[in-house]
């Protein structure tokens, strides 16, 4: 049975662990989340385009070229970025990031580490339900505490300027949120967030189940001293990656309406996102957007 110091040395392994992984992580992957977060907007999803040379044959009656939405994909909008924005944009909203990610990583594993002390002691130690609740528990917590700096981030990567022209910071996104919708408006999405904690409850159920595998494997317990620890390592960074594809391929289709529900003009009438149940409305063509940077990020799971 661990005792009080060596609880309290675990939660504060878990807050920096969690806290350095999540920053390394937020820098690298910024340019996807960039990406993943203008091909959800509804604003790109919307646009029409024109195909008159194409679809000569399908005029119809009127004599009216029919409508054609196309939706562009990963390469073409970061071509388009980097044209008419700058390589530049493609680290939006990386300043909000990097003031989140650090505290939200820290205070979702420390959480996380405390709940599961509580629940071994009420449940089956180290169970399946354990880890459950104790995830379930600690990306509630967190998504209630972060959730302005993330509304933040997500307006920043929406802004379109022209490549040169001046794009607001950190501190006047968040003013101009405070001035046009007030405090309310920094919890869009939240409940969108909520319905999301099924992705953590997936993701780390399935990583704790695989990371007990692994030390009970019989490769885990046939190796000794360096081989050992670089099988842990790759073993455990394989396991991450894998139960964080998992979850996302269950639970993408929250992000994506997030993303709408905290577009500027997604209040009732505006033509952003009305409210989650609108969002869902719009069918699962765009719900399963750029599942290809699903798993990129959040990975800053540990042992």
């Amino acid at each position: 049975m661990a005792t009080g110091t060596q609880q309290k040395e675990n939660t504060l392994l878990h807050l920096f662990a969690g806290g350095c992984g999540g920053t390394v992580g937020a820098i690298f992957t910024c340019p996807l989340e960039v990406i993943k977060t203008r091909l959800q907007s509804s604003r790109l999803a919307l646009r029409t385009v024109y195909y008159p040379q194409v679809h000569l044959g399908t005029i119809s009656g009127a004599g009216v070229v029919r409508q054609t939405s196309v939706t562009p994909g990963l390469l073409q909008v970061l071509k388009s970025i980097l044209e008419k924005e700058g390589p530049k944009s493609l680290f939006r909203g990386l300043g909000p990031n990097l003031v989140g990610v650090a505290p939200s990583r820290a205070v979702y594993f420390a959480c996380y580490s405390k709940a599961k002390e509580q629940f071994n002691g009420v449940f089956v130690p180290n169970s399946n339900i354990v880890h459950i609740f104790s995830a379930g528990s600690a990306a509630f917590v967190t998504n209630s505490l972060m959730n302005p700096i993330w509304m933040v981030k997500t307006r920043m990567q929406l802004e379109r300027k022209v490549r040169g022209s001046k794009q607001m910071n950190t501190l006047q996104c968040a003013r101009y949120v405070y001035q046009t919708e007030g405090i309310r408006g920094f919890y869009r999405g939240l409940t969108a967030s909520y319905a999301g904690i099924s992705e953590t409850i997936i993701c780390f159920a399935i990583y704790e189940s695989l990371k007990k595998y692994l030390k009970e494997a019989p490769l885990a317990s046939s190796t000794n001293g360096t081989e050992k620890n670089s099988t842990n390592f790759f073993g455990l960074m394989a396991a991450a990656a894998l139960s964080k594809g998992c979850a996302s391929c269950v639970a993408y289709p929250h992000e994506v309406i997030r993303t709408r529900l905290r577009e500027e003009g997604g209040r009732e009438g505006g033509p952003g996102a009305r409210s989650l149940s609108a969002c869902s409305l719009a069918g699962p063509g765009f719900l399963v957007r750029l599942q290809v940077t699903l798993g990129s990020r959040r990975l800053g799971l540990v042992g």
